[in-house]
């Protein structure tokens, strides 16, 4: 199978190198520092336990990689538009365009660019961070991945595709409900990104500390009613059950948008906190703890480095 990488960066690569270890063609549509680095010297992935340098054919030409049968589509968020433009060279009749992003707006900006019919929905479970031009650092012992059709119910396509993942050593299954799989993450990042970011603090402070961790609460009680209004069928117990995964998180961690926030990076702030303050003002649901993440990081939405 020939695996394309659009957007080789923490997310990506992280499941890339797992797609490459397994015999597949990994190639990537990079660009800047990134990409000459990926020529270079290859991708290199630190995993606990070993360093691994993927041969990674790095292009910033679409037309130059070829037609892919798999997508991985993992850029952040405000480059969703841009990048599958830049892609749809690399698209034939069967390709599918798996979708890894944070948010749950994606698979509806990408239908009428790439084909709604290309599209297979995605929710990523891995920790790893780029710790310099074509070097991901995968700190997390698992990787897993949620696949299903954006409509719902059953698929071939994706059972194959699981079966491709899984035999490549990610842990994958098929979803037939992936919008409330995608939503159910968005409430999870929406809380991690925003109280870790807000405060400029690792989880474990977070929750040990009563305002701080009421605060976190709030978050994601906010996020779940504003995906409820939305027509998503969250389960009854979808606070309890997010408040219950932070609580399992190791203490030294933070979300990927404290640190691009710490690095003086652009935040995906808008389609997060940003993205339930908008839906709830549409609905009619205060959202005061995702305003406040949204106004205190306001002046550092557009980052102050180009990386």
């Amino acid at each position: 199978m020939r695996v394309a990488l659009v957007g080789p960066g923490a997310v990506g690569a992280g499941f890339g190198a797992y797609l490459a270890d397994a015999g597949h063609e990994v190639v990537a549509l990079a660009r800047g520092r990134h990409l000459e680095a990926i020529r270079a010297e290859g991708l290199i992935v630190r995993r606990p336990g070993g360093e691994q340098r993927v041969p990674v054919r790095a292009s910033a030409s679409a037309t130059e990689l070829g037609t892919v049968d798999l997508v991985l589509f993992a850029v952040k968020l405000w480059d969703t538009e841009p990048a599958a433009q830049q892609m749809a060279q690399m698209l034939g009749a069967q390709t599918m365009v798996l979708v890894l992003q944070n948010g749950v707006d994606a698979l509806d900006l990408l239908a009428p660019i790439v084909g709604r019919d290309r599209l297979i929905g995605g929710v990523a479970q891995i920790s790893a961070v780029i710790t310099a031009p074509g070097v991901v650092a995968h700190r997390s012992p698992f990787a897993r991945i949620i696949a299903g059709e954006p409509g719902g119910g059953h698929s071939d396509r994706v059972t194959g595709l699981v079966n491709v993942l899984s035999r490549a050593g990610i842990e994958a299954q098929a979803s037939p409900q992936i919008a409330v799989d995608l939503w159910a993450k968005f409430v999870f990042i929406v809380g991690l990104s925003g109280a870790t970011s807000l405060f400029r603090a690792p989880i474990g402070p977070i929750r040990e500390t009563e305002r701080t961790a009421a605060f976190l609460r709030n978050l994601v009680a906010e996020a779940v009613a504003v995906g409820r209004a939305e027509g998503v069928a969250l389960p009854g117990d979808q606070i309890e059950r997010t408040m219950a995964f932070i609580e399992g998180l190791p203490s030294g961690m933070t979300a990927s948008m404290c640190e691009d926030l710490l690095a003086g990076h652009r935040l995906e702030l808008p389609w997060l906190a940003g993205r339930v303050v908008r839906s709830g003002a549409a609905h009619g649901i205060p959202t005061p703890a995702n305003a406040t993440v949204e106004l205190g990081l306001l002046l550092h939405t557009a980052g102050r480095s180009a990386g």
